[in-house]
């Protein structure tokens, strides 16, 4: 099959597809005389995988690592138990980082007491204020949790 094929078969963005087979993650499709690639079953399955790995919020790397262990079922799965077992723990900093982002944002929320105009907004105004003393918050910031707004759009090239 095509690309496109592919794409609509997996229900993954063409560059979403040429982006994991430059990554190393898909392994390089076979050529038509037409030099279009060609995909088998094989590829969707190793992309169904990768997908499944993205939605658990797995890095390419440890797609990559736990891809090099699939392809060796003879190996001890040592290895993908610690993988795993450091990512729960990944995991779990992120959800501490996001209660902690939780609470500052009803704190936040809290500074409006009612309708007013956005001249008197409680929150615009400690937003400004926050941001121009040292109460600001440190610049790292847990990582922006993909797809968790309604309507925000995933990022392509990593899906």
């Amino acid at each position: 099959m095509k690309i496109g094929a592919l794409a609509k078969a997996t229900r993954t963005p063409v560059e979403t597809i040429r982006y994991y087979e430059r990554e190393g993650l898909l392994p390089a499709a076979p050529r038509s005389d037409g030099n279009y690639r060609i995909y088998a079953a094989v590829h969707a399955e190793r992309l169904a995988f990768v997908r499944h790995c993205r939605s658990l919020d797995m890095t390419l790397d440890e797609i990559r690592l736990l891809l090099r262990l699939k392809d060796a079922p003879g190996d001890d799965c040592g290895e993908v138990d610690a993988l795993l077992d450091e990512h729960i723990g990944h995991v779990a900093t992120r959800i501490r980082e996001l209660r902690q982002l939780e609470k500052q944002l009803k704190t936040l929320r809290e500074q409006c007491a009612g309708p007013s105009d956005v001249a008197h907004c409680g929150i615009l105004n400690e937003l400004e204020q926050a941001a121009s003393t040292s109460r600001a918050p440190v610049a790292r910031s847990p990582q922006h949790v993909r797809g968790s707004h309604r309507g925000t759009p995933a990022r392509k090239s990593s899906s």
